[in-house]
C-alpha cells in the first residue's frame, strides 16, 4: 500500500516536471509554423500580381481585446496566488469573454476585406489576400484552442482544483494564452509594416 502511494506520488511529480517543457516544445513548433508562413508571405511579395491594402479596422480592435485579455488573465493568476478565488474566477471569465470578442472581431475583419473586394479563394482572390486571411485564420484556430483551455481552467476553478500552492493547470493555461496573444501581436505588426 505504501509502495503504491509512493509510486503515485513519483508519477505526479514527474508529470509536473514534464508539463511545462512539453508546452514550451509545442509552442516552439507553432512559432516555426508561423515563421514559415510569414517567410512565404515575404517571398511572395515579389510577384507581379501582389496587392497591398490596409488592415481592417476590426484587426486593431481585436488587438486591443487580446492584449487586454492577457492583462485580465495575469490579474486572475495574481489573485489566485493571493487566495482571492472569487476575484480570480471573475477575471478568468472576463479573459474568456475578451477572447470571444477577439474571434468575433477577426470574423468582422474577414468580412471587411471581402467588402472591399479582397477574397480568400475563388477567381477574385489574390495571393496577398489569401496569405493574410490564411495566416490570420490559422491564428484564430490556435486562439480557439486557447478558448478551450480557458474553459477547462474555469471548470477546474469551479471544482476548487487550483490553490495558491497548486496552480500548475492554471499556469499552463496562462502560458498558452499569453503565447497566443504574443503571436497575434507579431502577426499584426508583421502585416502592418510588411505589405
Amino acid at each position: 500500500m505504501i509502495r503504491e502511494q509512493t509510486l503515485e506520488q513519483e508519477l505526479a511529480i514527474a508529470k509536473k516536471k514534464s508539463a511545462k517543457p512539453m508546452l514550451w516544445i509545442s509552442m516552439i513548433s507553432m512559432v516555426m509554423f508561423f515563421a514559415g508562413l510569414t517567410s512565404a508571405y515575404v517571398i511572395s511579395m515579389e510577384r507581379d500580381d501582389w496587392v497591398t491594402f490596409n488592415l481592417p479596422q476590426s484587426f486593431y480592435i481585436s488587438t486591443i481585446l487580446i492584449v487586454t485579455s492577457s492583462i485580465t488573465l495575469f490579474l486572475s493568476q495574481k489573485f489566485l496566488k493571493n487566495d482571492k478565488r472569487q476575484l480570480s474566477l471573475v477575471f478568468v471569465v472576463i479573459t474568456l469573454l475578451l477572447g470571444v470578442g477577439f474571434v468575433w472581431q477577426q470574423y468582422v475583419g474577414f468580412n471587411q476585406l471581402k467588402s472591399v473586394g479582397l477574397f480568400f479563394t475563388g477567381p477574385e482572390s489574390t495571393v496577398s489576400t489569401s496569405f493574410i486571411i490564411g495566416i490570420t485564420f490559422m491564428h484564430v484556430l490556435h486562439l480557439l484552442a486557447g478558448l478551450l483551455v480557458l474553459l477547462v481552467v474555469i471548470y477546474n476553478h469551479f471544482k476548487y482544483k487550483y490553490k495558491s500552492d497548486n496552480m500548475l493547470g492554471f499556469e499552463l493555461g496562462a502560458i498558452f494564452w499569453h503565447f497566443v496573444d504574443i503571436l497575434w501581436i507579431y502577426l499584426f505588426f508583421f502585416f502592418y509594416f510588411i505589405r
